[in-house]
């Protein structure tokens, strides 16, 4: 395996680590962070791949713009979609289409800067193909749009995929939709077309399966180790405001019958916690007693048994017997206790 590879192979690792890094951090930071690699990614892949750079492993050919950048725009949308919902997807697509756009018309002018003044032209800034690049950011558009779709497709509960399957079955049709349309778009009508598009389809399938173990693991990592969930939306619902709005809705509405239900089983503690606290009696204070008969005066005047008096005023129940003394006094020819 010769340098190329592996620097392709490092290069590719960094790249994806770092936007799905980048995502996982918006809970702590906020998405703008997300954003801006999003855009600088998106800015370098319109760069290398209009100088053209790729490499050549076992006569596939790597396109460096798709196999590192084009490849971690598709996953960093792909989570976004997955734990942030359609709005914040299509926020995603408006930052790398517009960046997209804007690229090409900065080199284009600035090589018309170097014209005017007399300057060479600049060989580090690629002059770009307007067909080319007109290709890609229609391509890039339609892909995004469609991961949503599939995913959602393949995630209908009646085709019971597994999440590994549901995530490489969307990325790998994402990628090759990616191919024929590109290629079409791009490439139709020249000579090379055809080894173009087999080629591609080939080298986007590999990469696929290089991809996968990140994309999965963070779909893993996030929904079981962070409890994000993996919600089921309308398989339209990247394009339909109204869908989002009603995924909202259903989610307020069921976090109002959880705040329902908290409430009343708050309510009925408290209930149950005050008719237990009334039914609670305890002898506090000073009791006024009477050191002969050992009445108890209570808080009228009136002086009561003992016995009375705890009856009334506590929950005990009095069990009447005869102490050894009494028994000595008041039957002394009954033997009641063994030391007698």
């Amino acid at each position: 395996m010769g340098n190329e590879v592996l620097i392709l192979i490092a290069e590719a690792m960094a790249v994806y680590f770092l936007v799905l890094w980048a995502h996982s951090l918006r809970h702590r930071f906020g998405p703008v962070h997300f954003y801006a690699i999003i855009g600088g990614i998106t800015a370098i892949m319109s760069w290398v791949t209009d100088a053209g750079l790729s490499v050549q492993v076992g006569g596939v050919t790597f396109v460096i713009g798709s196999t590192v950048f084009y490849t971690s725009l598709l996953l960093g949308v792909f989570v976004v979609y997955v734990f942030d919902g359609p709005r914040a997807t299509r926020i995603a697509i408006s930052t790398v289409a517009g960046v997209s756009i804007l690229v090409p018309m900065i080199a284009v002018a600035l090589h018309i800067q170097m014209a005017l003044i007399g300057k060479p032209n600049l060989a580090y800034i690629p002059l770009p193909s307007l067909r080319i690049n007109t290709a890609s950011v229609i391509t890039t558009l339609i892909d995004l749009i469609f991961l949503g779709i599939a995913w959602e497709y393949l995630g209908r509960p009646g085709l019971g995929l597994k999440l590994w399957l549901r995530a490489y079955a969307t990325l790998l049709a994402v990628m090759w939709l990616d191919v024929i349309l590109f290629s079409t778009g791009a490439f139709a009508g020249t000579p090379h077309y055809r080894g173009i598009l087999e080629g591609t389809l080939i080298s986007r399938f590999i990469i696929s399966l290089f991809a996968l173990p990140f994309l999965y693991g963070y779909l893993y990592w996030q929904n079981q180790k962070k409890g994000l969930a993996i919600e089921n939306r309308p398989v339209l619902a990247i394009l339909k405001q109204v869908a989002e709005i009603e995924v909202e809705l259903g989610a307020a509405q069921q976090e109002i019958e959880r705040r329902k239900i908290a409430e009343a089983e708050r309510d009925k503690l408290i209930a149950e916690l005050q008719q237990a606290l009334s039914e609670v009696k305890t002898l506090r204070g000073f009791l006024p007693i009477c050191s002969h008969c050992k009445s108890i005066r209570d808080d009228q005047g009136y002086w009561n048994r003992l016995e009375a008096y705890l009856l009334e005023h506590s929950d005990i129940e009095l069990s009447h017997g005869v102490c050894p003394e009494c028994a000595k006094k008041f039957y002394p020819n009954v033997k009641m206790y063994e030391d007698e």
